[in-house]
């Protein structure tokens, strides 16, 4: 039997129709909106994760801590005053014993009047001594006597231009840093 153009055509909407619901169904259930995402466990559900978060932070905060504990302190007076008089140790030669009285001269002054506010690094060593005999400042004057040597120590140096021995350079060095102990402010309770 021969079917002609119109059977093929009938046979086919007949096919069709009998597939389309279910075609139409499946692409229904198919084509589906936007969903949100699918629930899962929290990261927090898993022991680990929560151990390793938790030390994660813990680890953080303890190096905060550290940074601020460091680097939050401004050194004291005295502390900058002996590192200061430690890099004046790589002057200590015989080729530059001039600037090594020089900087031990200075920071020494500069540490006097910053502790004892007195003026010491505008005045001779002259001067600063005999202001230093009216001063009522009790620790300043107890050291009077170490103080006039180093300091005269130094400007014979400093003007003069001549040299020292190492030996003595680390004596007018150990002198200036008993000075500093000494006379360290004690610590504001």
């Amino acid at each position: 039997m021969r079917m002609g153009g119109r059977g093929y055509r009938a046979a086919a909407v007949c096919a069709l129709s009998t597939l389309l619901p279910s075609i139409v169904m499946a692409a229904a259930e198919d084509i589906r909106g936007v969903r949100g995402p699918k629930a899962g466990a929290a990261p927090w559900a898993h022991p680990q994760m929560l151990a390793i978060a938790v030390i994660a932070v813990l680890g953080c905060a303890y190096l905060i801590w550290r940074f601020l504990q460091q680097f939050g302190k401004t050194p004291s007076l005295s502390a900058r005053a002996l590192r200061r008089l430690e890099h004046t140790r790589a002057l200590m030669s015989q080729q530059t014993a001039q600037a090594f009285g020089i900087c031990a001269s200075d920071v020494i002054r500069d540490y006097i009047e910053k502790r004892f506010e007195v003026v010491a690094t505008r005045q001779t060593t002259e001067e600063f001594l005999h202001a230093l005999l009216g001063s009522s400042n009790e620790a300043l004057t107890r050291h009077r006597g170490s103080l006039a040597e180093f300091l005269q120590q130094c400007d014979w140096v400093k003007f003069t231009g001549t040299t020292l021995q190492v030996s003595d350079m680390e004596s007018l060095l150990q002198s200036a840093r008993r000075f500093v102990l000494e006379t360290d402010a004690p610590p504001v309770a």
